[in-house]
């Protein structure tokens, strides 16, 4: 079991891991060894996820989320196998984590009578500062 926090923890039989080839550093051992990983989370059929947090989940990683709802994180920032597949983790740990916070409610505010006299004097002196450029039509002058 994967810990996200003291309510919520994710199967590791959910999670997909496939090593593929990185670019990068890592001179001749480069092109024998597959240290970048792929993992592959099925966000739209977690058995783990509450509705909510898979609704927010979903939101929050739209652009790294395939048709099928398939959450899927490349991690290829270390030369090892093992630290990658570690970074892959931990980033779809952070992304649950931050999915299972519920967004603050917005409370209503209204602007104050100054902001509105303020605002209202700002435009009367704009609309003023702009009739003066106006041209002069020929009967005024």
């Amino acid at each position: 079991m994967l810990k996200i926090t003291d309510k919520l923890a994710l199967n590791e039989d959910e999670i997909r891991l496939n090593f593929v080839q990185a670019g990068g550093p890592g001179g001749q051992n480069v092109n024998k060894v597959a240290t970048a990983v792929q993992l592959r989370f099925d966000v739209a059929h977690s058995p783990s996820l509450p509705e909510a947090v898979r609704a927010r989940l979903l939101e929050l990683a739209r652009n790294r989320i395939t048709g099928d709802g398939v959450l899927v994180i490349e991690a290829r920032r270390y030369r090892t196998q093992e630290q990658n597949r570690q970074d892959a983790i931990n980033r779809l740990v952070e992304l649950v984590r931050q999915a299972a916070r519920p967004p603050r409610r917005r409370r209503p505010t209204r602007p104050s009578a100054a902001a509105r006299a303020r605002r209202l004097e700002t435009k009367r002196r704009r609309s003023a500062r702009k009739r003066l450029r106006r041209r002069v039509s020929p009967d005024e002058g």
